[in-house]
Parts: structure tokens; sequence; C-alpha cells
């Protein structure tokens, strides 16, 4: 980034402490939800820093990635709870009930690895990633009969319509190991994160150019954080910058190295570097803007939620 550029970023602040922390969401009342995976919980965060616990442990079923559909509504991602019977499943949430409606938790009677993170367009169609089970939770095993005995054959990427019909749009080697998902302000261009931990493992952003059925072509990739730790999930301006979470500060005994700084990377929509915020947490794994105005940045990273500000507004997820 050239020094005598506008930073778009300030420093990041803690605003709270909890475990391992992902899938930061901030509704029109300036609440954020964010889940705690390894704690099997969702936390909700007010405006004024009170900190509750919205749903969980018992009927968390170890949520992941979110975002709010344009109702204002929680669609999560879950991991699946082998205690509880429950599959990997999306579902959406209404914040004022509380009441859960399960979206997915099969495709064509194959039960997901895992949903791991989403993004919704204006229309309410859904985009999720189904990709590898979080390395800190136990395996998925089940004999209940109302869990599909069959697994998915690999790692995709869904699309959710907003008539409730799924269609699996990235599939069969199309993606390896996707995680975090984003939009583009205009909804034309779908971005997917790569983040294979292993030697020979794929860490990238890629970006697809969508159909007017929202079908993805044209694969690019954008950024290439091999061998650093890949990127995790990722938010968007109203410029379409994308802001990244990536990174790590320690090596964790993977093929992961040093070489990509845990923080908030921002690039420009082709891929260009141009503003970093550090983080000193491990692991830096989402982002998500809120506030009045919009330009409130909130980070979830390890055990701690934090809060820088932007420059720009953050374009809606």
């Amino acid at each position: 980034m050239d020094e005598k550029s506008e930073r778009l970023l300030t420093e990041a602040t803690p605003v709270s402490t909890t475990c391992w922390l992902e899938g930061p969401v901030c509704d029109a009342l300036q609440n954020i939800y964010f889940t705690d995976v390894r704690g099997n919980r969702i936390l909700r965060q007010d405006r004024d820093g009170q900190l509750t616990v919205f749903r969980g442990p018992q009927a968390a079923n170890y949520p992941n990635g979110q975002a709010l559909d344009p109702q204002g509504r929680l669609v999560t991602c879950e991991e699946g709870d082998p205690e509880t019977n429950t599959p990997p499943r999306l579902t959406r949430t209404d914040l004022e009930t509380k009441a859960v409606e399960v979206l997915a938790d099969n495709f064509e009677g194959q039960r997901f690895f895992g949903p791991s993170d989403v993004a919704i367009d204006r229309k309410g169609n859904i985009y999720f990633s189904d990709g590898v089970r979080p390395f800190f939770l136990a395996p998925f095993t089940s004999a209940s009969s109302r869990v599909p005995a069959t697994v998915m054959r690999s790692p995709s990427v869904f699309r959710l319509n907003s008539r409730g019909v799924l269609k699996r749009i990235l599939g069969d080697g199309d993606v390896l190991q996707p995680n975090g998902v984003a939009l583009s302000p205009d909804e034309r261009t779908l971005y997917v994160v790569e983040n294979d931990i292993s030697e020979a493992g794929t860490r990238q952003l890629r970006s697809f150019t969508l159909t007017e059925e929202g079908l993805p072509l044209d694969r690019e990739i954008l950024v290439e954080f091999s061998p650093g730790r890949s990127a995790d999930g990722l938010a968007v301006d109203v410029d379409g910058n994308l802001y990244v979470a990536a990174g790590l500060n320690r090596l964790r005994g993977t093929a992961e190295t040093l070489a990509t700084p845990a923080g908030i990377h921002v690039f420009s929509p082709l891929g260009e570097k141009i503003d970093f915020i550090p983080v000193f947490e491990d692991s830096v794994t989402n982002v998500t803007f809120g506030g009045n105005d919009m330009r409130d940045l909130y980070i979830t990273a390890g055990k701690t939620l934090f809060k820088a500000r932007g420059r720009l507004k953050g374009a809606r997820r």
C-alpha cells in the first residue's frame, strides 16, 4: 500500500472475550450476534456492551458462519451435534421469537460435511459453503434413522433460492475445501475462500461471475495465500473492496507458515492489497460491518471480538 494513501481502517480494539468465535452479524438495532463454535453457542452483545447467550449449548448444534436475510432473520451454518443426533444443517432464526426453521439438512439424501459460511442476496437467495468440519470438533457420527447415513461426495457450495429450491453450484473438484463466501455489491460476483491446511493444500481467494440464475462462471484467483494461512471469512464495502480475515501470529502444527500476517487484509475487487489491520489474536476467523452508518467493523478472532472503524460503508451482508 502506498504510504501516502488514506487508510480504510483504524486499529482493532477488543470489546468482548469468550472462546472460538465466528459468524459476526449486526442487526438493525446494533446488536451483534456471533458464534462460539467450540463452546456450542450463539452469543449476543447489545449496543451497550451487555453480553448474553442467545442460544446454546444444548440447542445450538455447533454454529459457525451467519448472515441476516432481507427480513432481518438470522441464517446460521451449523456443524452438527452427535450428542443430540442433530445433523449438519442450515437454519433460520426469528430474532424476536427465537423460533428456529431448518432450511436444509441434506442434499438429495446426502448429509452435509458441515456448512461453514453463508451470504444472502437482496432477493433472499442464500449461498453457503459445505467444507471440512473444524479440526477441534469431534467427528460427526450418528446411528439415528432421521440423520442421512450417506455423506456428500465432495465439499461444495450451494444456492438455496428464495422459493426453497436447493442446488449445488460448485462441487466435484470445482472447490476443494471452501469456507468463506461473500457477494459483490452488485451481486454479480461470488467470492469463495479455499483454505486447505495440508502441505499441498489450496489456500486462495477466488471469484466467480454469476449468471442471472445465480450460477457461477469464469473462476478467477484473486489472492494466493500459500504458504501462509489462507483466509476464513470476509466482508465487502460499498466500493467492492474485500475485507478478509486471514493469517497467523504463531505456527499451529500445520503446513501453514507465518507468511500471511494475522489480521484484516483489504483487497480491491481486482485482488490488489490496499490496506491491512493487524490482529494479535489467533485465529482471525471472520468480519462484518455494522453501526448506524455501517462503518463499524466487527472482527472475530480466537476468543475475542474486536471493533475497528472503516472509512467506507459496508455493503449489506
